[in-house]
């Protein structure tokens, strides 16, 4: 019986041991090792064997990245208006060495700094801006911070805004304002289309008027064309005739033949006259009709 509470007692004393010096470590993860009571190296991950009641797991840190929720604060711009503004902090241990002898609590202090920092950045810029600013802000966010945080052995990776709440007041004002550009921006819209609509107008009817102008000289230019064209047909006419009219007169009976037609359109002429109208014209010497005839024929010989 006493034999068995020994082997009992050893039995445990062995599963003590081993668990004082078999040590598992996951991935992604390191443990930090002190050897009474100091530094004494850092496990990666896998399977290490330590020194019983010498070795001492003291400080266990994820490599993974991590985030980190900072907390709401109020935040006062440059215009000195009051807003809320929250965040996202992601870190990532670089050094867990520096990471557990660097400083107490990385969070903790991350945090702080962020914070302060934040606020720092919102107080150089103006209310409307804060909004527009959104990637700088966090980009110096996370430059500051870094450089506090590199002698702690973590490095942070990125800072995300999430939220800026302005007081209700600023809110409607703002909401007043954006209208007020809305509207303004419809207006100036509306009257730039206006004038588009004239200028359109007013170059159609510029182009209605050159269009017309140049038809009506095109059209006096036509009319021009077929008048000289006419004329030209008239004298060829003429010209034709007349050559016609003194061949004839070259030929036999040529002469005589001519002065009978002069005679007649003489008379023909004359009578019409005195038909048409009550005041006559009476030739000096009505009776010498052959002397009439014979000045007509000394012209149409000369024409010839």
């Amino acid at each position: 019986m006493e034999g068995l509470i020994v082997l009992i007692i050893f039995a445990i004393l062995v599963l003590i041991i081993v668990a004082k010096t078999a040590i598992v470590v996951p991935q992604q993860s390191a443990y930090v090792v002190e050897r009474l009571g100091r530094y004494a190296g850092t496990l990666d991950a896998g399977f290490h064997i330590l020194v019983p009641f010498i070795d001492v797991v003291r400080y266990k840190h994820s490599l993974k990245e991590t985030a980190i929720d900072i907390p709401a604060q109020v935040c006062i711009t440059r215009d000195n208006v009051q807003v809320g503004v929250d965040g996202v902090l992601y870190l990532k241990v670089l050094n867990p060495e520096r990471a557990s002898y660097g400083i107490s609590d990385y969070h903790f202090a991350i945090s702080q700094l962020a914070q302060t920092t934040l606020r720092s950045e919102v107080g150089k810029i103006d209310l409307d801006k804060t909004f527009e600013e959104r990637t700088n802000i966090n980009t110096q966010v996370v430059s500051e911070v870094d450089k506090a945080t590199d002698p702690w052995g973590v490095k942070v990776l990125r800072y995300e805004i999430k939220n800026i709440t302005p007081p209700s007041d600023v809110l409607a004002a703002m909401e007043k304002q954006m209208r007020a550009e809305r509207e303004k921006r419809a207006v100036i819209l509306t009257s730039e289309g206006q004038r588009d609509a004239a200028v359109n107008t007013a170059e159609g009817a510029k182009q209605e008027v050159i269009k017309a102008s140049e038809a009506r000289r095109q059209q006096q230019i036509n009319e021009a064309e077929g008048q000289a064209a006419a004329i030209m047909a008239v004298a060829r006419a003429t010209a034709e005739g007349i050559r016609e009219v003194a061949a004839a007169m070259q030929s036999p009976g040529g002469a005589e033949a001519v002065q009978l037609r002069v005679a007649e359109q003489y008379i023909t002429q004359f009578g019409n006259l005195a038909q048409k109208t009550n005041t006559m014209i009476i030739p000096a010497t009505t009776s010498d009709i052959g002397g009439m005839i014979a000045t007509a024929m000394q012209v149409v010989k000369k024409t010839s």
